[in-house]
Order: structure tokens, then C-alpha cells, then sequence
């Protein structure tokens, strides 16, 4: 199994933004230095569905990839959040990944507010789970 570190503020970066939107679904990016998670990037859901689905800004999205070059970054991963559901790739996530060099990972509130983080390569429409260490 892959065992990746997440570095502690980058987790609560990603819960505070999960928990600033608990009806709808949030999304971004992490932008890694020589393969080491650094910083995350929210990007706005615009999609009709919020609740139950993302799909990432556009303009967003690419100023972000553009900010990530230009800091000498690479793509790590990309974050969005289930309010209402486990922290596991939907058969719709399976679907609409689209960059598979990318650890996905999925935020979810769980039961109680206890909030959950999971990690999943996702390609070819199957989700292998990793490890994370946070």
C-alpha cells in the first residue's frame, strides 16, 4: 500500500475549508515540492449540484496549474469533500478523474463532526486506497 505524509497544517487547511461549506461539496488542489506536500489551493465548486457533486471553477483551476509551475511546484493531489457521505470515491468521482498521476483525496464529516480524510489513486475507473499519515 502507498504511504503518503501530510504535513499537519495542510490537513486543518483542508478541514477548515471542508467545515466553511458543511451543505456543499468543496474542492482544490496541493501543490507539492519535490514531492512533498506544501500548501493547498481552494478552488471554487460551481457545479448545479453542490451538495453531491464538484466540478472546479475553470479559470480557477487553470490559475491555480498556472501558480503551481510558477513556484517550481507539482501537482500533489486533488482534495474535495463529502458533507453527507463517506470519504470515498462515488461512482460520478471515478468517473470524471481526470488526472491520474494525482493522489485523490476525499474529506468527510462524518458521524458526529468527526472529520475524515482518505486517500485513492484513481484510474482506469477503480480506487486503490493509500495511507495517510497526517
Amino acid at each position: 500500500m502507498e504511504r503518503y505524509t501530510l504535513p499537519r497544517q495542510l490537513v486543518e487547511d483542508i478541514l477548515r475549508h471542508a467545515q466553511s461549506s458543511p451543505e456543499s461539496e468543496v474542492c482544490g488542489l496541493i501543490a507539492a515540492r519535490n514531492g512533498r506536500p506544501q500548501r493547498c489551493i481552494a478552488v471554487a465548486n460551481i457545479s448545479p449540484h453542490p451538495q453531491t457533486l464538484f466540478q472546479m471553477d475553470p479559470k480557477q483551476q487553470i490559475d491555480a496549474f498556472r501558480d503551481i509551475r510558477e513556484a517550481g511546484e507539482e501537482l500533489f493531489a486533488i482534495y474535495h469533500s463529502h458533507p453527507h457521505g463517506p470519504p470515498k470515491p462515488s461512482a460520478i468521482d471515478l468517473q470524471q478523474a481526470a488526472y491520474p498521476e494525482a493522489l485523490y483525496l476525499i474529506v468527510s464529516s462524518g458521524q458526529e463532526g468527526t472529520a475524515q480524510i482518505r486517500g485513492y489513486r484513481l484510474k482506469c475507473g477503480n480506487a486503490i486506497e493509500v495511507k495517510l499519515n497526517t
